[in-house]
């Protein structure tokens, strides 16, 4: 049992790591190498965020408020979890890190990053947010509210692309996010809940 679980991971592993020097290196291009290392940085996503919270508190007043709060009680939480469970739980180098596979990797990053790296926290955090943001504002955008899971995506095939992630790294913060942000979501409709489409726009 443990010689198949070891072959399982091994295997596993190996499939991880194939992938990782497909987006990472055989399906590279300019446009890309500017683009991803942008995506990837938390910084640069503030405007949004800024926007987003005085948008919401603007129209929704006090449900507003509990909005923000549960947004961010989203992050909290896969960060959280992210960190303290699954990171120093599973201690996986991160591929830039790792003397048997960093010089098969192009960092396009600043910095490798010195934690570990399943799963990704980015990941976990921007799915979460948009898992949240889908359960709440769907009522009112309707499929646009889709927009959110799209961004999620291309922010976690950016930690793979500039290679500071394995794609099960990815996967598995994806998947935490959409827990997180669903459940969150879910509590936020239950109690506080947005009208729906045609009772209320936007301003």
């Amino acid at each position: 049992m443990v010689y198949l679980a070891t072959t399982f991971w091994q295997k596993l592993e190996q499939w991880d790591q194939w992938l990782f020097t497909k987006i990472n290196t055989d399906w590279q291009n300019i446009a890309f190498d500017h683009l991803m290392p942008f995506l990837r940085t938390s910084l640069n996503w503030a405007p949004l965020y800024l926007f987003l919270a005085v948008l919401v508190l603007l129209n929704f007043r006090q449900k507003g408020v509990w909005w923000s709060l549960l947004f961010l009680a989203t992050v909290a939480m896969t960060d959280l979890v992210g960190n303290y469970v699954f990171k120093h739980g599973f201690e996986r180098l991160r591929p830039c890190n790792d003397p048997d596979f960093y010089t098969q990797v192009r960092l396009l990053a600043d910095h490798c990053g010195a934690g570990y790296s399943f799963i990704s926290n980015h990941a976990a955090n921007h799915f979460g947010m948009a898992a949240f943001f889908l359960a709440s504002f769907r009522p009112i955008i309707g499929n646009w509210a889709w927009a959110g899971m799209a961004w999620a995506v291309s922010i976690a095939y950016a930690q793979v692309y500039v290679g500071v992630h394995y794609p099960l790294d990815v996967a598995g913060g994806a998947l935490l996010g959409l827990l997180a942000g669903s459940f969150t979501g879910w509590v936020f409709n239950k109690r506080f809940p947005f009208k729906s489409a045609g009772t209320h726009t936007l301003s």
